[in-house]
């Protein structure tokens, strides 16, 4: 008989999206299992732009200081405009909008191609104790029995089978997701918006983009494609763009090296083509986000056009939004409803930068990399306070700095040199309060302890807190886990009647405060 191994969570996949998860429910102390059907991580590049909130979720988890250590240099994070690699009237230009990142986060978003990124997520998720990883390992079934979901995992060099049962299995095995296709969530949107040829290769480039080094290299017409940096030295990555039915998959190294001299305007360039990956782009997303215990997260869940480098960083955004509260379930501090937000929230962000980046693929003048959007993330939910008309999660493109708002991310300000008010967000909610007297805060949260809800107070001053919530009358924010603001209040009655609400909303009562 099969041997049935027990956990509260199964993670099927182990790219940046799924070894993201693991790292998170290991933070909040979930034990899990991942796996994932290849042996090893990403040889090819595929995604680089880690964003700014993304960097800021790595932070928070101890992950970002690696992060940074394997991307390019900051100095590198800007993008190129030209007819050829050596065109003289060549244009380079920052990302993110006209603001200062610093001013608006303490992590600005870099390039990390996904083969070096892979890597340091897996130590990190390697190294918590909460996490069983296991890589060659393929999800082919999961059955329902008794409230129990039952995974069938096959070893994909020995062909030996196991049992996994689990609470919950969140679905991170990308676009071809085959566990979203046997719940039979379908996906809807256009394919075919492009198709292209990644060509991997070396070359001795650096040394002659020395004074218009950047992150991504995108050709002018009469040109075609674009040029990707990945050590932005000797490494690189050539977009050549191609129709349906041509014979571009087929390329031999040779001809794929003269499409490269050709795009890149340099004749003699000494090129190795180390290997190519066909791919399509696509506009998809899914009709839902669970089914019977299974969440869709990452790609399995939306197909992002990368006009934009949204992508990777959308499927981060669905871990850090969906760990704590499949967290907070399995501690009991909530009930399975807290859960039905996760789609309310994170469906339509996915819709609406599918719809940017979808138009970016079609501007005929290139487009503007935005490190900038997803910070204006905004949630509404029933696990968000709003007075506001409008009930659609969705991106605030207003411009920074941004102030404390419920349903948006926590706002940055430096409290101190290196520590941000984001470095706060702990494992469960905090209250940061004004400059008045915390005694009663304090008494506060240690009756909501008693309560079994977890509470911290964190008192920041008032100079400190007007720069977040300019507000009149609001005394104190609310911010989950996942660093967004539950609500903003006026004092102790507010957020107890904001808790009260909460736990009769989400399935546990919370006595008498």
């Amino acid at each position: 008989m099969t041997k049935l191994e027990h956990t509260e969570v199964l993670v099927v996949g182990g790219g940046p999206v799924g070894l993201t998860m693991s790292i998170l429910l290991s933070r909040y102390g979930i034990d899990h299992i991942l796996v994932e059907r290849r042996n090893e991580t990403s040889t090819h590049p595929k995604a680089r732009g880690v964003s700014a909130r993304s960097m800021e979720i790595f932070r928070r988890c101890g992950v970002a200081e690696d992060v940074a250590r394997a991307g390019l240099p900051a100095s590198h994070v800007s993008f190129y405009r030209g007819s050829s690699l050596v065109d003289p009237d060549f244009v380079r230009a920052s990302p993110g909008g006209d603001t200062e990142l610093d001013a608006v986060t303490p992590t600005p978003g870099l390039i990390c191609a996904q083969n070096e990124l892979e890597p340091v997520l897996l130590t990190h998720a390697k190294a918590r104790r909460e996490a069983r990883i296991a890589f060659g390992a393929r999800h082919i079934g999961v059955d329902e029995r008794a409230g129990v979901l039952i995974s069938t995992i096959e070893d994909v060099n020995t062909g030996d089978v196991r049992q996994v049962s689990s609470r919950f299995v969140v679905a991170c095995d990308g676009i071809g997701s085959a566990t979203r296709a046997r719940v039979g969530i379908a996906m809807k949107g256009t394919t075919g918006l492009g198709r292209y040829l990644s060509i991997r290769f070396k070359a001795p480039l650096g040394r002659l983009l020395a004074d218009r080094l950047s992150a991504s290299y995108f050709l002018t017409p009469p040109a075609v494609g674009g040029f990707m940096a990945i050590d932005n030295d000797v490494e690189w990555i050539y977009q050549y763009p191609y129709t349906e039915g041509s014979d571009a998959e087929r390329l031999s190294d040779e001809e794929c090296a003269a499409l490269i001299r050709t795009a890149a305007g340099i004749g003699g360039l000494d090129v190795e083509v180390i290997d190519t990956m066909a791919w399509r782009m696509d506009a998809l997303l899914a009709e839902s986000y669970c089914r019977g215990g299974i969440f869709l997260v990452g790609d399995a869940a939306h197909a992002i056009p990368p006009t934009g480098g949204h992508g990777m960083n959308t499927g981060i955004g669905d871990a850090d939004n969906l760990a704590w509260k499949m967290a907070a379930v399995i501690r009991g501090e909530a009930g399975p409803a807290l859960l039905d937000t996760y789609e309310v929230e994170r469906r339509p962000i996915a819709e609406q930068i599918i719809d940017i980046s979808s138009r970016n693929s079609r501007a005929a003048g290139g487009y503007r990399i935005d490190d900038q959007l997803l910070l204006g993330t905004r949630y509404r939910s029933a696990a968000v306070q709003t007075d506001s008309t409008d009930g659609t999660s969705g991106l605030d493109r207003s411009k920074p700095p941004f102030r404390a708002d419920p349903g948006k991310r926590l706002p940055h300000t430096w409290l101190r040199p290196e520590v941000s008010t984001l470095d706060l967000v702990g494992c469960n909610a905090i209250v940061v309060v004004n400059g008045e007297d915390s005694t009663e805060w304090n008494a506060l949260a240690n009756v909501a302890q008693r309560e079994g809800i977890s509470i911290r107070i964190e008192n920041i001053g008032d100079e400190s807190f007007g720069a977040l919530c300019p507000k009149p009358g609001v005394s104190g924010i609310l911010v989950r886990p996942d660093g967004h603001i539950a609500a903003c209040f006026t004092g102790i009655p507010a957020l107890i009647e904001f808790l009260e609400a909460a736990c009769r909303m989400f399935g546990r009562a919370s006595g008498d405060q």
